[in-house]
């Protein structure tokens, strides 16, 4: 089956590193990027430019007045040449606190190690040096400086470190926890280290041996929150829902003001489908933390989800009123007018959701419900005009009006701007496929073959370009055997996949090898009762002699799909009457 920065100076003091207890807590944003400006600076920190000689004295007023002017580039320049002249402890500091907000990791590096033999005992320097060695995967260093901190007195923030792993090469990901091993030997009481182990476990792909680890913890430790946080994201991970779901429960009620914990509760009775029970933790959340605005924005969502359309909505203006998160809950009252039946009104919010993750689904809705209304001629001026105004994204653009042309059942002027997109853009893998998926339904086999293989040489393990590709050959064709190992190779890619689980059964359907096809067709049936997949799954049903439970399925399909051409036509052939 085939289917068709700039927050200036010491705002961002101590920020780098955050600890892990939140690194489950995604409810928040990142905080908009603020100008450098005199009120700005005028809040952050006293500059005296007592003891300087002249020309360091130059390099520091001439640094402000180009943060002023916005040539941040060149207040950094300046304050590192001012830092390593004078040497000086607030300088350095103010250096690497715009380097930071810059993003300079080149900067942050040369201030923190002057930082350093200026002062040697400076935690702030060693953990700035730990963070930056992490970045260049020097892991042995960046744990030196982190135990340098502990014997300090500090905090030394292992937990943190251990999350930022997520983002190393998985032989990093091993090193790391084995230096960690060793820290845990030489610091055996220091809990930090053995939450940050079971963390990294996790991280590894070893949910199972974090929970073994994590478990002497708690028990030593019950009120550990971030361990607690962690066992019930362990649990869930080793499939053990009911266990997590309780686990939770029991702890966010011990713990009611911990945020993160009763985010990852919501989120993981979304997961399991409670809906009612994740509304309500999230409207418990909100009335804890009233200004935390992501909450209330999971909240609206599973209202939407429940059908309170009215709750929903109500947070989402509220939420516009307030300035946060205004582009989502644009995209989601949009919606909602759509399951009200209220074109116009949804086209208005769709239209005033102008970036982020939501701009191109709004965008294609708009179009479609433009389109809908009679002036599809209108959608598509729209889309070009806004592919001609931002050509770096014309790929996408291009996409939404083959799709729109699609959705209104329109596949010549579909394919044709698919020949023009592919013109201007040849490399573009995603509209090849599309144009592949359209010379499929005109029954152009080789051409669909060809345009699939130029994909699959741009994009070798490309799981859905592999499997489109052996389904064609499947049903257009009589070459089985090649057909079988190329849906075996997109299903070795992606095995959950409910649509390559289909076409792998009616492949080996095909070649006659039923009982194999049965285990693929009734798993991809029983993940995605789609109405190609029964039709699939009912026909291998008919032809074993299980005819009635092939009739169920297929009239359960049709109930839901009463037009769906595949499942018409192999219902009509192999009964002989659509009524069943």
């Amino acid at each position: 089956m085939q289917k068709p920065v700039l927050l200036f100076l010491a705002s961002l003091i101590g920020a780098t590193l955050a600890g892990c207890a939140n690194l489950m807590d995604t409810t928040e944003p990142a905080q908009p990027v603020k100008p450098l400006s005199p009120a700005n600076t005028a809040k952050v920190e006293e500059i005296r430019y007592a003891d300087f000689d002249p020309e360091v004295l130059y390099l520091l007023t001439s640094a402000e007045i180009a943060g002023q002017r916005g040539r941040y580039d060149v207040t950094l320049l300046n304050y590192l040449k001012a830092a390593q002249r004078s040497r000086d402890k607030g300088v350095i500091r103010r250096a690497l606190r715009i380097a930071q907000s810059l993003n300079g990791d080149n900067a942050q590096l040369q201030m923190a190690t002057l930082w350093l033999e200026v002062e040697p005992d400076s935690l702030e320097a060693h953990r700035v040096l730990a963070i930056q060695a992490v970045k260049r995967s020097q892991l042995d260093t960046a744990l030196q400086h982190m135990e340098q901190i502990l014997e300090l007195g500090g905090d030394a923030d292992f937990d943190s470190l251990a999350g930022m792993a997520s983002q190393l090469s998985p032989d990093k990901q091993q090193e790391l926890l084995e230096l960690y091993r060793q820290l845990a030997e030489r610091h055996q009481d220091n809990i930090e280290i053995e939450y940050s182990i079971a963390l990294l476990m996790k991280i590894n792909n070893q949910p199972a041996t974090a929970l073994e680890r994590l478990e002497p913890l708690l028990a030593a430790h019950p009120n550990f929150q971030p361990a607690i946080i962690l066992k019930g994201d362990l649990l869930y991970q080793t499939g053990l829902p009911s266990a997590a779901l309780d686990h939770l429960l029991q702890n966010t009620r011990k713990f009611p003001d911990n945020r993160q914990m009763g985010t990852l509760y919501g989120r993981m009775l979304v997961g399991e489908g409670e809906m009612q029970a994740a509304q309500d933790e999230f409207a418990r959340l909100m009335t804890q933390f009233p200004t935390v605005p992501g909450l209330r924005l999971s909240h609206a969502l599973v209202a939407v989800e429940n059908g309170e359309l009215d709750t929903a909505r109500q947070d989402l203006i509220s939420l516009i009123e307030q300035g946060h998160h205004s582009h989502e809950a644009h995209f989601y009252l949009g919606k909602i007018a759509d399951m009200e039946n209220d074109p116009q009104q949804a086209i208005g919010y769709y239209e005033q959701v102008e970036k982020g993750p939501q701009y191109f689904p709004a965008l294609s809705r708009a179009s479609v419900l433009r389109a809908e209304a009679g002036d599809i001629d209108g959608a598509l001026s729209n889309l070009r005009q806004m592919r001609e105004a931002n050509p770096q994204q014309a790929e996408n653009f291009w996409l939404l009006e083959i799709n729109l042309l699609l959705e209104q059942v329109l596949p010549d002027e579909a394919f044709d701007s698919a020949n023009q997109a592919l013109a201007e853009l040849p490399d573009s893998v995603r509209i090849r496929y599309a144009r592949a998926m359209l010379l499929d339904g005109m029954e152009r086999t080789e051409e669909a073959e060809a345009d699939l293989r130029q994909v699959l040489d741009a994009d070798p393990d490309n799981s859905v370009a592999l499997n489109a590709l052996g389904y064609i050959l499947a049903t257009r064709t009589d070459r089985l055997g090649e057909a079988e190992e190329l849906i075996g190779r997109a299903l070795s890619l992606d095995p959950n996949n409910p649509a390559i689980l289909d076409s792998m059964g009616w492949v080996l359907f095909r070649q006659d090898q039923f009982e194999s096809a049965l285990t693929y067709l009734k798993q991809a049936y029983e993940t995605l009762p789609d109405p190609e997949v029964a039709a699939h799954f009912g026909e291998l049903l008919w032809r074993i002699g299980e005819q009635e439970q092939a009739r169920i399925v297929w009239r359960d399909a049709l109930d839901d799909n009463p037009d769906h051409p595949i499942l018409l036509e192999t219902v009509q052939r192999l009964t002989g009457d659509q009524d069943l």
